[in-house]
C-alpha cells in the first residue's frame, strides 16, 4: 500500500501520548542531558523558524536517549508580552483568552510534529503558578539591594500610553505600532542591578567553550568594558564641575570643546541663564524628542547647539566652550565628553562643522601627518603635550593618568557599556510588581506568604492601549502590609525577559509549589544544549546568566553559568529574504504537514542546511524528501516478508568472503560512525542524512542471492531505521514494528560500531620517490611492511621508475606510503 503519512504519525502520536514514552524522572544510574529549545511566544501559530529549532532540538533528544542518557526534553510557553495586548485591540478579545487559545493550538502543533517533550512538565508564563515566583524573585532581589526605583528618561507613545523600548521607536521618532510621535519622558522606573555583575559576565565567557564564538563577541561588546580615567572640567560661570570619562586620556591637550547629551542633569541649569537660551531650549527639546540610540545615531547627522558657556581644560588651564549635542548618550559613561576633533572621526566631523579648532596632540611614530582631512585615530607619540611629548601612546596613557589623579582632576575608572535593566512596564499583560506605595510608610514590599499578587483577568482593556490596572480602584487600592493604612499597588507589570530568565529551572520541578524550583534542578541542570536564535544573544541570554549568577549567590543552586552548549540555528529564508507576511512568502509549516507530512518537514530542515547556517526554503526539496521516504517505505514494504524471514543473528565480518557481502557489511558500520560523529561532534545533521541515502541506495540496489544477503540487508535495515529514527520518527516507528519488533524504536540502543567491519579490503598506497609522489598502488588492506615492499617493487610502473637509479633508503608508513630515497 502506499506510504499513508497522515494515519501513520497520527498512529504513533498517540502511542507516545498514551504510553508516557517521553517522561523522563531523575535517575542516578545514567548520566542525564538536558536539551532544551527557546521556548515560544504563544503568538497562535507556529511558523517556519520554530519548526527548524525545534526540529534540531527533538533529533538531539531522540539521538542522546538512544545512546544511553536520560534526558530532560520539556517545552514551555512564554505567554505574557505586548502582543496579546495587540490583539485584543484588534480582534476584541481579552489577552487572557486570547493567549491560553493560542497555547492549546500550538501545543497541538507541537505534539503533531512529533515533538518528544515530556508534557507533564509545560509550563506557561502567565499561570499565578509560575509568575508568583517572578514575585519571589522580585523580593529576593530587592532584599538584596538588586532591585531598586530610580528616575529615567524613556521614550513614550502618548498614543499608547506606555513606554517604548528604543528598538520600537521607527524612523522619525514614531511609534512603531500605532505611528504616533514619540516624546521624551522621565518617569520613576524599577532596575535590576545586572551592572554589579558586569565583569563576572564579561570573564566567565571564557567559561564557555560549547557556545559560539560570534555570540561571545556580541555580549564582549554589549557588556563593553573600557579602562579609561574620569576627568573633571570646571565651568566657573555655573559653579559647576562636570565630569567625563576617557579612554584616551593621552589627548586631553588636544580638548578644544566639551559635549553634553541633551539629557545631562545640568542642562536644565543652561536653558535657565544661557545667553543662547532660546536656541539652547529649541534645540534640547527636538533632540530629545528623537530616537536616540547609539545604532541610530551613527547614521544621523551629528548636531549641536553653543550654550554661551565654557569649561577649563585642567590639563593647560585653557576654556573651552561648551556645547549641547545629539551624538552624546546619558546612558553611556557620564552623559557629557570631551571634544578631541583632531583624534575622533565624529569629533572631528562636529568641530568642522561649527568651526571649532583643532589641536594635534599625537603624530605617527614615522614621522608627521600627512592627511588632514580626517582625524588621526591610531596609536603614535605625543606632541603639543607639554612635559609628555615623545612618549608613545602607551606610555603617554599610563603617565597621564597618573598625573591626572596626583593632581586631583581626574580617577582611573573602569566602566562598562551595559546598562541596569530597565524591568517596569505600563502594560496590563505581565507579572505585577509585588510592592505597594504608602503615604506613611514608602515603598512596602509584598510579603511572600501573600504571594501571588494576581494580575486581575476580569478587566476591560482600553480601546486606546494604556493599562486598565492604575483605573482598576479596587485592585490599585490595598492595604500597607507595614502599618495597615491605605496604600496603592505598583501598577506597572515585570519586563517579559524576567519570565524567560529562569524558566529552564522550573521545568526541572514544575509541579513543585512550595518553592520555584527543588532538588531536582541540582540533577539536571545546568542545560547541556541550549538552541535558539542568535536574536537572543544580548538580552535573553544576558539576562539568565545574571538571573543564574545571583541565584547562585543565594545559594538557591551550584552552577554560575546556566547553559554549557549553545547551538544558535540560522533563519529559514524564501526568495533570498527572511520569511514574513509583509514580504509574502511565509510557507505554513500546517500546510506542508498537511501535504507531506511532519517527518517531511523534518527531514527537509535538517537535510537543507547545516543548523547554525540560513536554510533556503524549496518546494522542490520538500517534494525530494517525500521522494525519498516514500521509497523507503515501498523498499520495505516489497521485501518485509523476506527480511523478517532472514536470521537476525548479526554476521561477523571475518566469516564474509565475498566483496560484494564485505562491501555491504562495511557500508553499514561506516554510516553508524560517521553519522554518529556529525550528530554528536559536528552537529552536521545534513551531512548525517547524506549518509543514509547513500546506505539506502547501496541496500535499494544489493541484489541477495543467499540466506546471508538477506541477513546483511535486515542488518542494513533495521541500522537504516534505528539511526534515522531521531530524524523522522514516525515512519521509523512504523518500519520498527513492520520488522516485527515490539518494542518502541525511539527505546532502542543506538547501535554499535564493529571496528572490523570498519577495515577495508584493499587501500591506495602512495609511492613516493624522494619525498615527490610518483605513482598510487591499489593493494591489499593490512600488509606486512615486507610484503609492501616487495609489491611495490614488483610493480612494472614502479620498476621504469627506478630503473638505472640506485634505491639506497626505503621508508614505509604501513597501509598509506612508501618513499624510496634514490641517488644515480
Amino acid at each position: 500500500m502506499p506510504y499513508d503519512f497522515a494515519a501513520i504519525e497520527a498512529k504513533w502520536q498517540e502511542k507516545w501520548e498514551s504510553e508516557g514514552t517521553f517522561y523522563v524522572n531523575p535517575d542516578e544510574s545514567k548520566p542525564k542531558f538536558y536539551c532544551l529549545e527557546m521556548f515560544p511566544y504563544p503568538s497562535g501559530a507556529l511558523h517556519m523558524g520554530h519548526l527548524r529549532n525545534y526540529s534540531i532540538g527533538d533529533l538531539m533528544a531522540r539521538f542522546l536517549t538512544m545512546r544511553g542518557y536520560n534526558v530532560l526534553h520539556p517545552m514551555g510557553f512564554d505567554a505574557f508580552g505586548l502582543p496579546a495586548e495587540n490583539a485584543a485591540i484588534k480582534y476584541g478579545v481579552h489577552p487572557y483568552e486570547w493567549t491560553w487559545n493560542n497555547i492549546e493550538k500550538m501545543t497541538e502543533q507541537l505534539k503533531n510534529m512529533g515533538c518528544s517533550y515530556d508534557w507533564r512538565r509545560r509550563i506557561t508564563t502567565c499561570h499565578p503558578s509560575y509568575y508568583r515566583w517572578n514575585q519571589w524573585f522580585f523580593l529576593k532581589l530587592y532584599e538584596r539591594g538588586l532591585a531598586y526605583r530610580a528616575e529615567s528618561p524613556i521614550n513614550w507613545c502618548p498614543s499608547c500610553r506606555t513606554v517604548l523600548a528604543n528598538e520600537q521607536v521607527i524612523e522619525g521618532g514614531h511609534c512603531w505600532r500605532c505611528g504616533s510621535e514619540v516624546t521624551k519622558r522621565k518617569l520613576e522606573q524599577w532596575f535590576f542591578a545586572t551592572t554589579k555583575y558586569a565583569q563576572e559576565l564579561l570573564d566567565s565567557l571564557d567559561d564557555l567553550p560549547g557556545w559560539p564564538e560570534n555570540v561571545k563577541i556580541m555580549q564582549r561588546n554589549w557588556i563593553g568594558r573600557s579602562e579609561g580615567v574620569r576627568l573633571k572640567f570646571e565651568v566657573p560661570e555655573l559653579k559647576e564641575t562636570l565630569e567625563t570619562f576617557t579612554t584616551r586620556v593621552d589627548t586631553i591637550f588636544g580638548v578644544t570643546y566639551i559635549a553634553l547629551s541633551p539629557e545631562h542633569p545640568l542642562v536644565s541649569k543652561i536653558m535657565a541663564l544661557s545667553p543662547h537660551k532660546d536656541a539652547v531650549g529649541s534645540f534640547v527639546q527636538r533632540v530629545t524628542n528623537l530616537n536616540a540610540t547609539s545604532a541610530h545615531l551613527q547614521e544621523t547627522e551629528k548636531e549641536g547647539v553653543f550654550t554661551g558657556f565654557y569649561a577649563i581644560n585642567p590639563a593647560n588651564g585653557k576654556s573651552v566652550p561648551l556645547w549641547i549635542a545629539n551624538y552624546v548618550l546619558m546612558e553611556y559613561g557620564t552623559g557629557a565628553v570631551m571634544g578631541v576633533p583632531a583624534h575622533d572621526q565624529r569629533d572631528f566631523e562636529f568641530a568642522q562643522k561649527y568651526g571649532i579648532p583643532i589641536i594635534w596632540v599625537v603624530r605617527p611614530v614615522d614621522g608627521d601627518i600627512e592627511d588632514m582631512t580626517r582625524a588621526f585615530e591610531e596609536e603614535g607619540l605625543s606632541c603639543n603635550s607639554g612635559q609628555f611629548d615623545s612618549l608613545t601612546t602607551s606610555e603617554a596613557l599610563e603617565a597621564m593618568a597618573n598625573w591626572a589623579e596626583e593632581n586631583g582632576f581626574g580617577k582611573k575608572e573602569v566602566q562598562y557599556r551595559l546598562r541596569d535593566w530597565l524591568v517596569s512596564r505600563q502594560r496590563y499583560w505581565g507579572t505585577p510588581i509585588p510592592v505597594v506605595y504608602c503615604d506613611r510608610c514608602g515603598i512596602v514590599a509584598i510579603p511572600e506568604e501573600d504571594l501571588p499578587v494576581i494580575l486581575p483577568t476580569d478587566v476591560k482593556m482600553p480601546k486606546e492601549g494604556s493599562s486598565p490596572l492604575p483605573h482598576l480602584e479596587e485592585w490599585i487600592n490595598t492595604t500597607c502590609p507595614k502599618c495597615g493604612g491605605p496604600a496603592r499597588r505598583e501598577s506597572d507589570t515585570l519586563d517579559t525577559f524576567v519570565c524567560s530568565s529562569w524558566y529552564f529551572l522550573r521545568f526541572c520541578s514544575p509541579w513543585c509549589d512550595d518553592k520555584p524550583f527543588d532538588d531536582e534542578a541540582h540533577y539536571w541542570m545546568p542545560v547541556d544544549q541550549y538552541i535558539g536564535g542568535i536574536e537572543h544573544a544580548c538580552l535573553h541570554l544576558i539576562y539568565s546568566r545574571f538571573f543564574t549568577k545571583v541565584l547562585a549567590d543565594m545559594e538557591l543552586v551550584n552552577f554560575r553559568e546556566p547553559f554549557i552548549n549553545l547551538l544558535t540555528q540560522g533563519m529559514v529564508i524564501k526568495d533570498g529574504a527572511k520569511m514574513s507576511k509583509s514580504r509574502g512568502n511565509v510557507v505554513d509549516p500546517d500546510e506542508i504537514i498537511k501535504r507531506y507530512g511532519a517527518d517531511t518537514a523534518r527531514l527537509f530542515i535538517l537535510f537543507a542546511s547545516p543548523p547554525d547556517k540560513d536554510l533556503e526554503w524549496s518546494d522542490q526539496g520538500v517534494e525530494g524528501a517525500h521522494r525519498f521516504l516514500s521509497r523507503l517505505w515501498r523498499y520495505m514494504e516489497e521485501n518485509i516478508e523476506s527480511l523478517n524471514n532472514a536470521d537476525p543473528t548479526l554476521i561477523a565480518m571475518d566469516s564474509l568472503v565475498e566483496p560484494d557481502k564485505r562491501n555491504l557489511k562495511r557500508r553499514i558500520h561506516k554510516t553508524i560512525e560517521l553519522v554518529t560523529r556529525d550528530i554528536e561532534v559536528e552537529r552536521q545533521f545534513n551531512t548525517a542524512v547524506a549518509r543514509f541515502m547513500e546506505l539506502f541506495n547501496e541496500m535499494n540496489s544489493y541484489e541477495p542471492k543467499d540466506e546471508t544477503d538477506w541477513s546483511l540487508l535486515r542488518e542494513a535495515a533495521e541500522t537504516l531505521v534505528v539511526c534515522l529514527s531521531p530524524f523522522v520518527p514516525h515512519i521509523c516507528e512504523e518500519l520498527w514494528e513492520m520488522l516485527g519488533h515490539k518494542g518502541m524504536v525511539a527505546k532502542q540502543p543506538w547501535p554499535e560500531v564493529d571496528p572490523e567491519a570498519l577495515k577495508e579490503d584493499e587501500i591506495t598506497i602512495v609511492v613516493q620517490i624522494n619525498g615527490k609522489v610518483r605513482e598510487r598502488l591499489v593493494l591489499p588492506a593490512g600488509l606486512s611492511e615486507d610484503e609492501m615492499v616487495r609489491r611495490v617493487f614488483e610493480d612494472s610502473k614502479v620498476q621504469r621508475r627506478i630503473e638505472g637509479l640506485e634505491v639506497v633508503k626505503t621508508i614505509v608508513v604501513p597501509d598509506k606510503l612508501i618513499n624510496l630515497v634514490v641517488k644515480r
